[in-house]
């Protein structure tokens, strides 16, 4: 079996190319990616709901827009929460807050069923996302290898940004290559 490199905590941002509803001008988060498969969560997808009408406790502590995000087309009765915890970049286990666990740097998973308290004042920015987008064995792979998706360094901003639908277009051109022009692909070709 050919060994996977783990590319989590890196982007996943749609190419125009691909056709997939679900993932179009996507930016996913990936939360884990190993030779078990893929996690990760759809960034720049916000739902009118807002996080206090499904999980009040947490609604002072949400980044804003303060909705639910829509963080996949799998398990969408399911929330997970993203948090940045600014300052150093917590070991695994090694005094990071309690009800938090690093994915990558400042960026990890917050345990919903904690009580907001014990991360109140660790929290730089919190992200309700329901549902999360997977990816089986090798299936990833096989759609980076049909060019389904760039990937790119993400940044602790990239979580909480405060204009999700903008995401897209901001991520790649931040790019310093050939992406940064991609982001200027118009939204229906058809109309050129």
């Amino acid at each position: 079996m050919t060994e996977v490199t783990s590319l989590t905590g890196r982007l996943l941002v749609a190419t125009p190319a691909l056709a997939d509803p679900n993932f179009d001008r996507a930016v996913v988060l990936l939360l884990d990616h190993d030779e078990a498969g893929s996690l990760g969560v759809v960034l720049n997808r916000p739902t009118p709901v807002g996080v206090g009408d499904v999980l009040q406790p947490w609604a002072v502590l949400a980044g804003s827009p303060p909705v639910v995000f829509q963080g996949g087309p799998v398990s969408l009765d399911s929330a997970l929460g993203l948090a940045v915890v600014p300052g150093e970049s917590w070991d695994d286990g090694d005094d990071a807050p309690l009800g938090w666990r690093r994915v990558h740097g400042a960026i990890g998973l917050v345990d919903l069923e904690a009580p907001p308290e014990l991360l109140a004042a660790e929290l730089g920015s919190l992200r309700i996302f329901a549902g999360y987008a997977g990816w089986g064995p090798g299936q990833l792979e096989a759609e980076l290898v049909d060019g389904a998706w760039y990937v790119v360094e993400s940044e602790p901003g990239d979580v909480s940004a405060p204009d999700p639908e903008r995401l897209w277009r901001s991520v790649l051109r931040r790019q310093r290559n050939e992406l940064a022009m991609v982001a200027t692909y118009p939204d229906d070709p058809s109309l050129n």
